[in-house]
């Protein structure tokens, strides 16, 4: 099993999280933001991970430090359980469609961070969520889960489909990326012989 749990502490977030990327999608995530646990539950179904977050965050402050701190921990996870990423796929893409919004995540794990974000998200929050927080979260989880990671809103004017849209496409995508070719279980997916 492709399975680990990390911890982080700071002076701003107290965050254990626990990541098997051959789960069956179940959650148990408590972030101290609703938005954030419902997003991130919709990723580990759609992904079909198991994923475990629990988070102690100055969300008294604002859900900055918390959202960031659990994208880079998420990312961290990845890379962990990827190891040298003998037999991955390396690739996966998703086009999805949230009600009127339609969003496209396509992923590379390359080893290379690059974010490639064009989410168009009409309003500055969802409920108490800062919508820009989105993008910090995307951007911390490739930082330590070195990929080329795009997201893409091609129609939506509804900011909570949008954002949904976009954490079940990238669910999806990373799933498919991080899946198993079991014809070359043995190989590592890139000509340089390291990714």
């Amino acid at each position: 099993m492709r399975e680990t749990t990390i911890s982080r502490k700071t002076a701003e977030t107290d965050i254990t999280l626990t990541l098997c990327l051959d789960g069956t999608g179940t959650s148990d995530v408590h972030t101290g933001c609703g938005f954030l646990d419902h997003m991130l539950m919709l990723f580990a179904k759609h992904g079909r991970f198991a994923l475990s977050v629990k988070c102690i965050g100055d969300t008294d402050v604002d859900d900055h430090h918390t959202t960031e701190d659990i994208g880079i921990v998420l990312g961290q996870a990845f890379n962990d359980c990827l190891g040298d990423k003998r037999g991955i796929r390396r690739y996966g893409s998703m086009w999805l469609p949230m009600d009127e919004a339609l969003i496209l995540c396509a992923v590379d794990l390359s080893g290379r961070a690059a974010l490639g974000y064009a989410l168009d998200i009409p309003t500055e929050k969802v409920g108490t969520f800062d919508c820009e927080l989105v993008e910090e979260f995307w951007a911390a989880f490739v930082r330590t889960c070195p990929c080329a990671l795009h997201l893409r809103k091609f129609a939506g004017t509804n900011s909570h489909h949008i954002i949904e849209g976009a954490f079940k496409a990238a669910g999806r995508a990373l799933s498919e990326a991080v899946s198993i070719e079991e014809a070359y279980k043995d190989e590592i997916p890139s000509t340089k012989g390291v990714l």
